[in-house]
């Protein structure tokens, strides 16, 4: 079954959405619309039961652009042209992404990363891609790992994307709170500075930490990425599940395309591609090897 369902399909009487509260008028058809827009634009395959999801979400950018209905938000957005246009389809996307994340997550990738950027010493500079930076943490997480693995002037450089430019902002600036989960003191005092004054309870990123990476944003379903180099190392954790089956084949044929022979591949706990076995193959616990 497809997962973009017909713009004009209604939801079924008891699919709960009639119990969600609102003050701006959204149906079923307004839900689907959405669907079909976010899975056209980001490839993101919406469940059937994301109406709340959708209408707390997307009634933001309704307030914020004057509009008192779905109906007449989304015809503007489709009519629209130019920068403007660009602009509230960012925004759009924006406010339909999900960002979980952590310093640290998924720590057995990191001990294997160690080992695997200790195994290429010695074969000139480490080039890595974080595919879903987020607000920061993973590729922070990365180049710190890298650092504690291999030293001061190792040249390794890593691009960290995301489709997001909200979050991007936030990962680029630095600043996280005092208490950001997956820190521990050793790398508090190693990698960050505290803030004073009014910026007590917060830590920043030390500059040398930021100069290794180039953050960007980036849409995974664009026609081509130019990302320069290929990659030796790329994380895309916890991003394919939110695409269905012929979107991830797609994107990990591009994803493919980006790396050296025998790159690795890093992905979330609960993605498996063992349907692309022409592409990788399973090297350890979530990380793939490309063919």
């Amino acid at each position: 079954m497809s997962a973009v369902m017909s713009a004009s399909a209604r939801p079924r009487p008891d699919d709960g959405s009639s119990a969600i509260q609102r003050d701006l008028a959204f149906d079923g058809a307004d839900f689907e619309r959405v669907r079909k827009l976010i899975y056209e634009r980001a490839g993101i395959s919406l469940g059937t039961g994301k109406q709340a999801m959708v209408y707390s979400r997307v009634s933001r950018r309704l307030r914020e652009t004057g509009h008192n209905s779905f109906a007449s938000y989304l015809q503007w957005l489709e009519q629209a042209h130019g920068a403007a246009a660009d602009a509230e389809w960012q925004e759009f996307i924006n406010c339909l992404t999900t960002n979980l994340t952590s310093f640290f997550r998924e720590d057995h990738h990191f001990t294997a990363l160690v080992e695997d950027l200790q195994a290429r010493s010695g074969q000139g500079p480490v080039r890595i891609w974080c595919s879903a930076a987020s607000t920061g943490e993973e590729p922070y997480s990365i180049a710190m790992t890298v650092n504690e693995a291999l030293g001061r002037n190792h040249g390794a450089t890593l691009v960290a994307s995301d489709i997001d430019t909200n979050v991007l902002t936030t990962a680029a600036t630095g600043v996280y709170p005092l208490e950001a989960r997956g820190l521990s003191p050793d790398r508090l005092r190693q990698h960050f500075l505290r803030g004073k004054g009014a910026q007590s309870g917060l830590i920043r990123v030390r500059p040398e930490l930021a100069r290794m990476i180039e953050f960007r944003t980036l849409n995974l379903m664009d026609a081509r990425w130019s990302l320069g180099d290929p990659f030796d190392i790329v994380f895309c954790r916890n991003v394919m599940i939110y695409f269905d089956s012929p979107t991830q084949l797609r994107v990990l044929e591009k994803i493919h395309a980006t790396m050296k022979p025998r790159g690795l591949l890093y992905v979330g706990h609960s993605e498996n591609f063992t349907e692309a076995r022409n592409l990788f193959r399973l090297r350890g616990k979530t990380i793939y090897e490309r063919v």
